[in-house]
């Protein structure tokens, strides 16, 4: 039972992972480097994540940086953030790409907490996937007379408890966002 209540918590835990990367790309109002994670320029023969062309840098609140590292890639890097559906308006500066965070309207902040709950709302599914796999497990089990319908009830207990817990955690990492999005 451990090797199972271990790979559906790995699983589930991946689902939470997926979640937190998905929010960070919200953007809030904030500056942050996960903002740009999603821009994929087209470099060398081919389309890379920005993260290898560049670093990016939070200079202030309101303003991300992006250190090109090649210098005929700033035009590229500035078209993709551009281009990449974030609402964002980068400046080139030589090897140095300025770009201003704008204030949200309250119609974008009600879009953006749309967005999260979707966001959430996927990874929720995701965690009752997992813990449909896990009963279908116990079951399977039980059918083949390697557990008794005593220990089907166990197992299934265990298995709620901790989609439960996740769905929690799913649920604290929403109002975090949606508090984040509001304040600003």
């Amino acid at each position: 039972m451990k090797e199972l209540v271990d790979d559906l918590t790995r699983r589930m835990d991946g689902a939470i992972e997926s979640l937190r990367r998905d929010l960070a790309g919200l953007r809030s109002g904030r500056a942050s480097p996960a903002l740009l994670e999603p821009v994929r320029v087209e470099a060398y023969g081919g389309v890379v994540p920005l993260s290898q062309v560049g670093s990016v840098a939070v200079p202030e609140a309101r303003m991300l940086t992006v250190q090109v590292w090649d210098r005929s890639l700033a035009g590229a890097v500035e078209k993709a953030i551009r281009e990449a559906g974030l609402g964002l308006n980068p400046a080139s500066e030589g090897q140095t790409i300025r770009v201003p965070i704008p204030q949200l309207t309250e119609e974008r902040r009600n879009d953006l907490a749309k967005t999260a709950g979707r966001y959430s709302e996927g990874a929720k599914v995701a965690v009752r996937g997992v813990r449909r796999d896990g009963m279908d497990q116990a079951k399977g089990h039980e059918k083949k007379g390697e557990i008794s319908q005593d220990d089907v009830k166990v197992w299934s207990d265990a298995i709620q408890k901790l989609t439960d817990q996740y769905v929690k955690k799913i649920d604290d990492l929403l109002a975090e966002k949606e508090r984040e999005i509001r304040q600003v």
